[in-house]
């Protein structure tokens, strides 16, 4: 209010205005998820994406599949470049995310062995849209192409960020502890240590701790695969 597009400098007031107009519009209540997937179905939607009984463009069962094995946003695993890939650390690589913080994970091996079977297109993407491939697949398209298999019965009902707080849950079952999770994540920390003097990558941590979570999941599908062939 006190400046007319700079919030850093106090120039005059030019629109007379002195109070927010739109203060007193209330404002939907903000509703906390808390939809995740157990073990049986998170082995039921990623043995459906590798091999769905439907026609899907390629890439969009491949985004998501990448989306349950590292817990990332789904804006930075869709946008996923080239550039970004690091193939011989290993390493997702992003220079600015949603909290304005560089990020950089390394990638547990079933997620290494999946983007490397994968042909990055003329553009670099490695999810291109189906309808325009030198653009990559909105996030809203992965919603709807989910929704529309959910509806079917087929894969378990989920959304793109049930994902996210899923990836989370099991990976803490998986023995990460909170703050490598956080950290892989890309969870601001709040207190003043994280915040202002700790410079520390965290890399080697997070390696072992992608690495425990490799394990977890590698168990997980064999054994519900046995089970199921039983």
């Amino acid at each position: 209010m006190k400046s007319e597009h700079d919030y850093r400098s106090s120039k005059p007031r030019r629109f007379r205005l002195f109070y927010n107009p739109a203060a007193g519009i209330p404002t939907e209540p903000k509703i906390v998820g808390t939809r995740l997937l157990d073990e049986e179905e998170f082995v039921q939607l990623y043995r459906w994406l590798e091999c769905p009984d439907s026609p899907v463009h390629p890439p969009y069962t491949r985004a998501v599949r990448i989306l349950m094995l590292t817990g990332q946003r789904v804006e930075e695993i869709a946008a996923l470049h080239v550039d970004q890939w690091d193939a011989e650390e290993r390493i997702i690589d992003w220079s600015k995310t949603k909290n304005g913080k560089p990020h950089a994970i390394p990638v547990p091996d079933l997620a290494v062995e999946l983007i490397e079977s994968i042909v990055p297109n003329k553009f670099g993407g490695f999810f291109p849209s189906a309808n325009d491939p030198s653009k990559v697949v909105s996030h809203g398209t992965l919603y709807s192409f989910m929704w529309r298999q959910r509806d079917r019965g087929v894969i378990p009902i989920v959304t793109n960020r049930d994902l996210r707080r899923t990836w989370k849950t099991l990976a803490g079952k998986a023995g990460l502890s909170k703050e490598i999770r956080d950290r892989l994540q890309n969870h601001t920390l709040q207190d003043v240590s994280s915040k202002s003097y700790d410079r520390w990558t965290y890399m080697p941590e997070k390696r072992a701790g992608m690495k425990k979570w490799d394990t977890f999941v590698r168990s997980l599908l064999n054994r519900k695969m046995a089970h199921n062939a039983a």
